[in-house]
């Protein structure tokens, strides 16, 4: 094998430095600032969201409570008098998502025929209602 190849592998192989930016440590040294507290908003959605169809009676209120509960996330729900459905869910961008998703189905018997979503902004909730 001539020389030339060997000296073009270790070329090949040679560390590359490394272009992506250096993120803190989780824990810093002795001595060194912390970085700056990421605001509560940017980690966390909140959501109202008004359900349409045939969601009374149907166990809808501790269906969304459950769901919500098993992905984290924060807020309430509670029925309306004219038949609707209106929640509010509050936690991170992905659970809050996965929740929605499941309002446009519902539970067993529920007929979902509309789910109307605003965003707000987050009030900082730590569990899940049913209100009445």
């Amino acid at each position: 094998m001539p020389a030339a190849w060997g000296a073009r592998r270790e070329r090949a192989h040679s560390p590359q430095p490394d272009s992506r930016p250096q993120l803190p440590p989780l824990v810093p040294s002795p001595g060194a600032a912390y970085p700056a507290a990421v605001p509560y908003c940017l980690l966390v959605v909140r959501y109202r969201v008004l359900i349409t169809g045939q969601v009374q009676g149907v166990n809808f209120r501790a269906a969304c409570r459950r769901m919500a509960l098993q992905h984290g996330v924060r807020g309430w729900v509670h029925n309306l008098a004219d038949g609707r459905v209106e929640a509010a869910f509050e936690g991170s961008a992905d659970d809050v998502r996965q929740l929605l998703d499941w309002t446009r189905r519902g539970p067993q018997f529920a007929v979902v025929a509309d789910v109307a979503v605003q965003a707000e902004q987050p009030e900082g909730l730590d569990t899940f209602l049913i209100r009445y």
